[in-house]
């Protein structure tokens, strides 16, 4: 088992930025994918941005240029850097540990054991 606690969302304009932190309880799933999922209002969650066992990124096509996502081990903090936002973006945001990816016709989910935050709500206002 594994513990994720986020923060960070909150409201912002389009064109502005946020950053979103996600502590974990333990580092023993280093095997697995981590990173960040988000589900807008009536839609499926969805893949945002997540690290590989070996360190590669996978993104969303909708947030290649604007997203980073950079992790301190030494912590077990992940973070997601977020910019130019737009009003497509506002869901609530999850940090999770997968231990598989699933392709998807929008993207990428999580799939096999899972671990989830609470989640943070972002709304970007036009």
């Amino acid at each position: 088992q594994v513990q994720l606690a986020e923060s960070g969302g909150g409201l912002v304009q389009s064109g502005g930025s946020l950053r979103l932190s996600c502590v974990a309880s333990s580092s023993d799933y280093n095997d697995y994918y981590t990173g960040w999922f988000r589900q807008a209002p009536g839609k499926l969650r969805e893949g945002v941005l997540v690290i590989g066992r070996d360190g590669s990124r996978r993104y969303a096509d909708s947030v290649k240029g604007r997203f980073t996502i950079t992790e301190n081990s030494a912590t077990n903090t992940l973070y997601l850097q977020m910019n130019n936002l737009t009003p497509e973006d506002t869901a609530m945001y999850y940090c999770a540990v997968a231990q598989r990816l699933l392709g998807t016709a929008r993207g990428f989910v999580a799939d096999g054991i899972q671990f989830w935050g609470q989640g943070t709500q972002v709304t970007v206002s036009s």
